[in-house]
């Protein structure tokens, strides 16, 4: 058997042309295949990393984020002095209400247009949030028209830089910060004094209030509180629920289209495959005769042949994968599905995607080649012999 496999890889080695070929169409499949799946992957992982395990976020019930989400001010200072609610050093609650806001601004350089997610903030959201830092001016003051804005909207929208004047809400807003979330959402985010935001856009109410547990495992007893209090119409989750509740209905589309378009290119490549291993099959007609001849069964040749198909499979899977590994280092942006607005993140590479990636390529594999190993197999030793 391990003669039998030298001459398999032999003969990969022989025609490195067709399998160069073969194995490139298998590849350009678990390219398609891997970098849909690191991009919902990424959305998922942006997403999720904005929220903090502690923090719970407040909204409207039935809302399905906050930008459609009510919060009357006197709903807000209830929920804030519940005893679940964790203190600072001053003894003041841990809890920040905000309103949340879409506004349209053109990118930079093409002049498109993209809706941008505002965030009215108030005096303890940067404190919730360890996740984002300043990397340049400060945040903005209360009762002032200034704006702090992420890094991904300084650098792809217009006027959106330090120092820059803005326009919106029949106010002029002045960048006076710029703040850096890593690869979250907050990242695609302005951030504004939530009482001036509020007096802009003429909103009465708060869109949410957002504040940290004194326990983490009093999570579900402060969500019965404010769930099943008669005075409120409002939901309690944990942030990062929420955050990933939002990349649900991107991340499915993603999923459903990557496999769509899997499952039309793997045919051509199957396809591909299969025609290489039966011109293979064809040529080496003797050769089959030969080994036949010498004593080996036919379980063997057809698991040769077999073996041939799979090691294409593996070749063009592990170039697929390598090649997709690159678009970690590039950061893309589109619509999400749930809030309507300009989300950026980059694709994410991992160990179940890369797992999943080399098995669908050894299927491949093995589809491509089973019926030309099988043809191989059951060839007659004297017709084969005959053969030219």
């Amino acid at each position: 058997m391990k003669l039998l496999f030298f001459y398999s890889l032999r003969n990969l080695l022989t025609r490195r042309l067709t399998t160069f070929l073969t194995s490139g169409g298998m590849a350009l499949v678990i390219f398609v295949f891997a970098s849909i799946q690191m991009l919902a992957e990424g959305l998922e992982k942006t997403l999720v990393d904005t929220g903090s395990h502690n923090n719970v976020i407040v909204i409207r019930r039935s809302s399905q984020n906050e930008v459609q989400s009510v919060l009357d001010r006197s709903q807000a200072s209830i929920v804030e002095t519940m005893p679940e609610v964790a203190t600072g050093r001053d003894g003041a609650p841990l809890a920040a209400k905000e309103v949340v806001v879409l506004m349209v601004f053109e990118k930079r350089g093409s002049g498109v247009k993209a809706n941008v997610t505002i965030r009215g903030i108030s005096e303890n959201s940067l404190l919730l949030r360890p996740q984002v830092r300043l990397i340049a001016g400060r945040l903005p003051r209360p009762g002032s028209s200034e704006i702090a804005v992420g890094d991904v909207v300084a650098r792809g929208f217009r006027n959106a830089g330090y120092g820059e004047s803005v326009f919106f809400a029949m106010r002029e807003w002045r960048v006076v910060g710029i703040f850096d979330a890593g690869r979250t959402g907050y990242s695609s985010e302005i951030w504004g004094d939530a009482d001036q935001l509020m007096q802009a856009f003429r909103r009465p109410a708060y869109s949410s209030i957002l504040f940290r547990l004194v326990d983490s495992a009093a999570f579900e007893k402060v969500k019965e509180r404010i769930e099943g209090d008669p005075r409120f119409t409002l939901e309690a989750k944990r942030e990062t629920t929420y955050y990933k509740d939002q990349s649900e209905m991107m991340a499915k589309f993603l999923r459903i289209l990557g496999l769509s378009l899997t499952l039309i290119f793997s045919t051509g490549a199957v396809v591909g495959g299969m025609i290489t291993m039966y011109a293979a099959v064809a040529h080496r007609t003797r050769e089959i005769g030969t080994l036949s001849a010498l004593g080996f069964q036919r379980a063997a040749i057809l698991t040769a042949f077999l073996f041939e198909s799979l090691m294409i499979g593996l070749i063009g899977g592990l170039a697929g994968l390598f090649f997709s590994s690159f678009l970690q280092f590039f950061t893309v942006s589109t619509i999400n599905f749930q809030t309507f607005s300009e989300l950026a993140f980059s694709f994410s590479l991992t160990l179940e995607i890369a797992v999943e990636s080399m098995l669908f390529s050894l299927i491949m594999g093995f589809v491509g080649g089973i019926l030309p190993a099988v043809r191989a197999s059951g060839m007659k030793v004297v017709d084969a012999l005959r053969a030219t």
